[in-house]
């Protein structure tokens, strides 16, 4: 076996890790990164500029919303835009992802 070749059993390893990510394990991350990259629209004002320029790729909306013409709006302007609408649990959850959380 020369250096360059990968035993088998590392390679399983690896898989399983990946294939033990959720959705919304998968959600978190991604929200981290474009965090971090300055990709990341927080609150109605922000979300419905990016909607409505088509700017952006993913939406997501938490369950516990109370307010039902926010709800209406932001499914509204992803339909028009073809965006994915991703619906979280809690919106305490959402924003403590988002970086608005202490």
């Amino acid at each position: 076996m020369s250096d360059d070749e990968v035993p088998a059993e590392e390679i399983a390893e690896v898989e399983e890790e990946v294939a033990e990510m959720n959705v919304l394990d998968a959600l978190k991350e991604v929200l981290k990164k474009a965090l971090i990259h300055d990709g990341l629209r927080k609150g109605l004002h922000e979300c419905a500029k990016a909607l409505d320029r088509r700017s952006a790729r993913l939406c997501c909306l938490a369950k516990d919303c109370e307010n039902e013409e926010y709800k209406k709006l932001i499914r509204a302007l992803c339909a028009e835009g073809e965006v994915s609408v991703i619906m979280v649990d809690s919106g305490k959850d959402l924003g403590a992802w988002c970086g608005l959380a202490k």
